[in-house]
């Protein structure tokens, strides 16, 4: 069992740990000179790493470390731009002899995904809407295996072992309340929305079952899931005979949940149930990024700059 997690780093302290390789690469830096960049995890969190000044002679060791594999390394844990990161001097991979397992390095949803899963079915079956009801009753099925262990990002919000589904699963929940708040919301129609607005990351991204994100696949990094999702509903809307109105408010709702071009929706929400969708989304992803954040902070301290919260270094208080 690995001894120290990724939340318990303390700058200007030397480790000698084992982590899990997430993204690794070498680089070319301002100097001209050869670095290490890495990104390294366990089940906690996630740091940055680097290796500076590495000549030729490292190189046939270092491209044999692969992302998802089991490395230690000695390093001083540094900040930058506010930032905890790891100065690498030493790297091997993890042998036989190391006695790890995997699984105690992967980050997981809280929630069983077949808990998570069977909740999200349940609440498609108490659907009235025959073609919202349909719809996600067969991306559900199309994609059951994969919702099973899928992230809901390569980094940052839900970037874990059934993320999807935890993210998917918590949008639902506010949703439901949201709709008694406000009563003139469609209660299908919000249900629907959340179902359907992520549901093509399963293809945007590239995950191993463990829930480790590899990067994008080739679709994903021309179109992303926004996109993607459209052209999905779109043929689905056809296959299963939905009509046309339905269909350009669904895939409206998809297109716009991210809000801004900055963010990938050339349009903003044009209907309450998709407003809606929008903030359903920011509100789970800002609450897990502020709730990881503080875990990892000391009471009475601050954090490292959040840089999905415009760089803010959250409080968490001492006796509260």
């Amino acid at each position: 069992m690995k001894e120290t997690y990724v939340n318990n780093l303390r700058t200007d302290a030397e480790i000698q740990d084992f982590f899990m390789v997430k993204t690794i690469a070498v680089k070319i830096g301002s100097n001209k000179k050869q670095y290490l960049d890495l990104l390294l995890a366990d089940r906690m969190g996630e740091v940055t790493a680097k290796k500076w000044d590495v000549a030729d002679t490292e190189l046939p060791s270092l491209n044999e470390i692969k992302e998802g594999d089991l490395i230690k390394v000695k390093a001083v844990v540094t900040e930058w731009n506010g930032m905890k990161q790891l100065k690498i001097m030493r790297v091997r991979r993890a042998v036989d002899q190391d006695g790890l397992e995997l699984a105690d390095f992967i980050k997981a949803a809280p929630e069983k995904p077949q808990d998570m899963l069977d909740y999200i079915t349940r609440a498609v079956e108490s659907m009235t809407d025959p073609d919202l009801k349909a719809l996600c009753s067969r991306l559900l099925a199309d994609n059951r295996e994969k919702l099973l262990y899928y992230p809901a990002a390569v980094k940052n919000h839900h970037a874990q072992l059934g993320g999807l589904l935890y993210h998917t699963k918590r949008m639902l929940d506010m949703g439901e309340r949201a709709c008694l708040v406000y009563t003139n919301l469609k209660r299908d129609w919000v249900v629907c929305g959340v179902i359907i607005h992520d549901m093509e990351k399963l293809n945007e991204i590239e995950s191993n079952e463990m829930g480790v994100a590899s990067g994008y696949s080739f679709e994903g990094q021309l179109l992303g899931h926004l996109v993607q999702g459209v052209k999905t509903i779109d043929r689905l809307a056809e296959e299963l005979g939905i009509g046309r109105e339905k269909a350009i408010m669904l895939e409206h709702m998809v297109l716009t949940h991210h809000y801004e071009p900055e963010y990938g929706s050339p349009k903003k929400p044009l209907f309450p149930e998709a407003e809606m969708l929008h903030y359903l989304d920011m509100i789970d992803a800002k609450m897990f990024d502020m709730q990881q954040a503080l875990e990892a902070t000391e009471p009475g301290g601050f954090s490292d700059k959040i840089w999905t919260l415009d760089n803010r270094r959250l409080y968490r208080p001492a006796e509260v």
